[in-house]
């Protein structure tokens, strides 16, 4: 644990204890991403399955990277880690979405929607920590930006397959 990092986050006025909860619901988050996409990836069938298990393998080693980023936040800043599925579920901000339809276009929303709640989640996240936790703000920052791209590289499958390619 880090005590003047913890010392110059609470100066600028923030709680350490509700940013550590924050980081946890997070990683709670990434953790069900993960688990979503890779059995999904395993699940799906359907025209351009080939091209959308792609791409969820990608987001599940990303969604992988993103739970590494935050948990040497929290334990940088003394939190503990939610540990195994009964607790992430407990602590998510977006929850889980089975991928029990293995059609690919029904996959394709559940992880539309998952992404969608991960952009606001590192939005409000960015925004609770700006000016005040640079390193959270940058961690933050990044995360958002890896998940506004996954957002738009479901899309783009999705328009491919409206189009019929």
């Amino acid at each position: 644990m880090g005590l003047k990092a913890i010392e110059i986050i609470e100066d600028a006025g923030l709680n350490i204890n509700e940013l550590i909860s924050k980081l946890q619901s997070a990683y709670a988050d990434e953790c069900l991403a993960f688990i979503q996409y890779w059995e999904g990836s395993k699940v799906a069938i359907g025209v351009m399955r080939e091209a959308l298990c792609k791409e969820m393998d990608e987001h599940t080693a990303e969604e992988q990277d993103h739970a590494n980023l935050l948990a040497k936040r929290i334990i940088e800043l003394g939190g503990s880690l939610p540990v195994g599925p009964q607790e992430w579920l407990k602590r998510s901000t977006c929850g889980y979405d089975a991928p029990t339809d293995s059609d690919i276009r029904t996959l394709l929303e559940q992880n539309l929607i998952s992404e969608r709640c991960a952009i606001e989640t590192y939005k409000r996240l960015a925004e609770f920590v700006r000016g005040k936790d640079d390193i959270t703000y940058k961690l933050a920052v990044k995360i958002l930006e890896e998940e506004v791209e996954h957002e738009q590289d479901l899309e783009t499958i999705k328009e491919d397959m409206t189009a019929g390619l």
